[in-house]
Order: structure tokens, then sequence, then C-alpha cells
């Protein structure tokens, strides 16, 4: 995508992201346990980052179609999960994003979400990213872990001809070997010259199948990398949360304990505070 087509702000709800707005957090739990479980956690983040001045947008699936075993806890499915998502963002006024695998669930999900997440494993997914783009919802892709920064030139293409006015791309680690994944930070450089981009911090310290039947991870390593990220030029941040994650069916090894991140946010908006031209 050439200079001239760079996006400069992607409007999500009353949430703008990019050059020149604040850093937005995108955050909730991996996946959708139970109704009264994912509005505690909605019902913090929003006091959370009401209270630090950060925009939220709250995140959660209603299906993990990607799971490492079959035995994987999934969620609730698209009807029952979706009806939590209504529930919060009615109830606590908040901007809601979740992601889809087929392109029939894309018309139900933007009946309720404002933004639509194009998962990492699906970036190259033609029909997939026709149907977000003629939602008339926003659209955040994940770069694929098997991708290059560059390639996600081709995706926003897609999008374009799709008639999506408003997408975001989000790095969230490559692959590195079996089992392991890096953070390249010139991609970020790369595709925030294409359109506003976010750093995803939990997902980046995932060690996939590093469990046998589940994907391990790396939680010390989020704060240093989100920290990292920030400082080099980021317009969002991606953080999975929860109570209790080493509770939690999904990814507990990659999420930040919800006691703990108002202390990190607090750092990355030191570090943004002092950052030119973000």
């Amino acid at each position: 995508m050439s200079e001239s087509h760079r996006i400069e702000l992607c409007r999500i709800g009353s949430v703008n992201i990019g050059r020149g707005k604040p850093l937005v957090l995108i955050a909730g739990p991996c996946v959708i346990e139970t109704q009264a479980l994912t509005m505690e956690i909605a019902s913090r983040l929003k006091e959370i980052t009401q209270r630090i001045e950060m925009p939220l947008i709250f995140k959660a699936s209603f299906d993990k179609a990607n799971r490492t075993a079959l035995s994987g806890f999934r969620g609730l499915g698209m009807e029952g999960g979706l009806a939590v998502l209504e529930t919060v963002k009615s109830e606590l006024d908040l901007p809601i994003t979740t992601d889809v695998h087929e392109s029939a669930q894309v018309a139900a999900v933007a009946q309720v979400c404002d933004l639509i997440q194009i998962p990492a494993f699906l970036a190259r997914q033609t029909d997939l990213l026709l149907a977000a783009a003629a939602s008339g919802r926003a659209v955040n892709v994940k770069k694929g872990q098997f991708m290059a920064p560059e390639d996600m030139s081709n995706v926003l293409s897609k999008l374009d001809s799709g008639g999506c006015k408003d997408r975001m791309l989000t790095e969230r680690g490559t692959f590195f070997g079996y089992g392991r994944l890096v953070n390249d930070m010139t991609a970020l450089a790369i595709m925030r010259k294409m359109a506003p981009v976010v750093f995803d911090a939990t997902h980046s310290v995932q060690r996939p199948g590093g469990l046998g039947t589940a994907t391990g991870g790396n939680r010390e390593f989020v704060a240093p990398l989100a920290r990292a990220a920030v400082a080099f030029g980021v317009d969002a941040l991606f953080i999975e949360t929860h109570p209790n994650p080493d509770a939690s069916p999904s990814d507990g090894p990659n999420m930040v304990p919800l006691d703990k991140l108002e202390e990190l946010l607090k750092s990355l908006q030191a570090i943004r505070s002092v950052i030119p031209d973000c």
C-alpha cells in the first residue's frame, strides 16, 4: 500500500485510534466463561481505565475455534457469547470487539460489536476479510505469525476493496522455530506507515502448543514487551486479563492478573507521554 493511501485514523464507536490520539487499551478475558465473570472483568476494566483516563475497548471471544486440542474449552458459542457481549455493551456503555472465524459469523457479530477482529491464522482469508469489510464495522486484522509486516499491505487492499473505511493492524509475534514466538519491533513501524497499529502484548509471549495439549506462555515478558512497543510507537495495546489467569480455560499462562493491570497501564502511559510524534 503506497504512502498516499495510508490510513491515519480508525474510529470504533466513540474511540479514535491513531497518531495524535491517546493510547487505547483493548482488553478482556481470552474467552467468555460465564456472564457473571465477564461482567466482573469488564466492570473492573472500566473502573481502571476511567481512573487513568485511557480509552477502553472490551474484548472477549465467544468461540476459540483454534484450540490446540479437541478437548480445549471453546466458549459459550456464538448465540450465548454474543448475548453476554451485548449485556456488557448495554450495561457498561463500552465499545466491544470479538473475533470471527467464518464469513457466516460476521453479520451476527456486527449487530453487537463495534470492531471485528480477524485472527492471525486467518489474516489472508479473502472471503472472511471481504465479509468483515462489508459489515460496516471497523476491522482489526492480526498479522499472521507466518507473515512479514509488508504482507499486510495486501490485507488492507482487500479490506479497501470491500469498502472498509476504519481498519487497523495488530502485531502478535512471529514464529521462530517450533513452539516459539519472537517480536521484531521494526514491524510496528512498517505497519504503522499503512494504518494504526496495535501491539498484542499477551499473545506475543505465547509458546504455541507448549503444554502439549494447550498453549503455554511466559507472562513475565508481557510488561517489558509492552513497554518496548510503546517506546517504539504504537496506537493501542491488546492485553488479555483475568482475576485468576491460572484458572482460565484458555491462554492463562499469557494473561496479566487483573489486579496487576493498572500499574502496568500507568507505566505505559508514562512512556507514551515522552515519545515524540505519537
